[in-house]
């Protein structure tokens, strides 16, 4: 990574750049409103991370953390939309923008940090591995809306 690599919160300024970002996660996506754009950056529990080189968003990923009743009221983190430029990959950005994010979400209290992936692809799994994630002990269920 150059030295002008920076990771920063992004607001609505960087929707743009993170949009297209995103093509590199799930091509062809459709565009949310602007009142979806509003309303995700005003969740007072949901950050979105990018990493820059110089002007340019090269990582992103979102951390919510969510208020828990359990574990003695410790918050846990859920990381979500991982993705590098396709043209940056291999690199370093995207464990550095995930790792930044855990820090985040241990500063908040977590006690676990979630992350999931519909990826097949055992070099995904691994990408995972390497930011310090374990399947371990437990399994994902996911219900998706039809």
């Amino acid at each position: 990574m150059s030295s002008a690599v920076v990771i920063r919160d992004l607001g609505v300024g960087d929707v743009d750049a993170l949009l297209d970002l995103y093509q590199h996660l799930n091509a062809g996506d459709a565009p949310p409103s602007q009142e979806a754009v509003h309303a995700v950056f005003a969740h007072p529990w949901l950050r979105h991370f990018g990493l820059f080189d110089g002007e340019t968003l090269i990582a992103s990923c979102n951390l919510a953390v969510i208020p828990n009743l359990t574990r003695g009221g410790s918050s846990y983190g859920v990381i979500e939309n991982v993705v590098t430029h396709a043209d940056h990959r291999g690199q370093g950005h995207g464990q550095a923008v995930v790792r930044h994010a855990i820090d985040q979400a241990w500063g908040a209290g977590a006690y676990k940090v979630v992350l999931t992936t519909s990826r097949k692809d055992p070099a995904v799994w691994a990408f995972y591995e390497r930011c310090g994630f374990d399947s371990g002990d437990k399994r994902a269920f996911v219900i998706r809306r039809s």
